[in-house]
């Protein structure tokens, strides 16, 4: 399995970051992508001081012809590309949607739903040749929402959709994809809350607890390889029961 390849977008921390050293210490060639250039190359330090194989990738998963250089080289590096994992995303901002500033709607999007498609849309065309496999990172509000987060909401929403969508057209070409809802999980995304809003995201999850990095990214691992051979279009939560209520 050593010669197989994934893409991880936004790989630097947190999820993006267990994902990536989870493909790497199971032999994975590994291309870390990610706009921060600093945590981007932490993750490489990690993963090629265990022992594994990786390269990093400056990329702005809201940028099309990023995420297509990104591709490019991950072809001119490792000759082809088995898996792809589309996780990179912001969080949102607490303004109710009659008040929404358009420019924060805007960058939402352009990240959080606009990267994922414009991550397939290079991704795809490579992934046919070996017959592999795409895992889309959307949320427990990919299903769900919260107020004051209606640009985060609509995107992830727009994730699931999308990855059925594609999916749905592939499946008899030997692609898998599938898309993962975590819950809130710990991660930096998280580290601008006050206790008293993270107990109380904490209690809306019947496990009683944030998720951990990892935790997400052994689902993650799974769907990506033929483990899960006939797992396809699916969605999958990760998140303690949160979507159960």
């Amino acid at each position: 399995m050593g010669s197989k390849t994934v893409i991880v977008t936004g790989a630097g921390s947190g999820i993006g970051k267990a994902i990536a050293t989870k493909f790497a210490i199971n032999n994975y060639q590994v291309v870390i992508a990610d706009l921060n250039e600093e945590s981007g190359n932490e993750t490489l330090k990690e993963i090629e001081s265990n022992g594994g194989k990786a390269i990093f990738v400056k990329t702005d998963a809201s940028d099309p012809r990023s995420c297509e250089s990104l591709v490019k080289k991950t072809i001119e590096t490792y000759g082809g590309l088995d898996c792809a994992v589309n996780n990179a995303g912001i969080s949102s901002v607490g303004i109710k949607t009659g008040e929404y500033p358009i420019d924060k709607w805007n960058h939402e999007i352009a990240v959080n739903l606009n990267g994922v498609f414009y991550g397939m849309r290079h991704q795809i065309p490579e992934i046919l040749k070996t017959k592999g496999a795409i895992v889309n990172i959307a949320s427990v509000l990919g299903v769900t929402a919260i107020p004051l987060s209606p640009a985060y909401v609509a995107a992830k929403h727009g994730v699931v959709g999308l990855t059925k969508t594609a999916a749905l057209e592939y499946a008899q070409q030997g692609i898998r994809i599938n898309v993962v809802g975590p819950g809130y999980t710990e991660t930096p995304l998280l580290a601008h809350y006050t206790e008293e809003k993270r107990n109380s995201v904490i209690a809306r999850h019947p496990m009683g607890r944030l998720a951990k990095p990892d935790e997400i990214a052994n689902m993650v691992y799974w769907l990506g390889t033929e483990e899960a051979s006939y797992v396809n279009g699916a969605y999958f939560a990760v998140d303690g029961g949160y979507t159960a209520q």
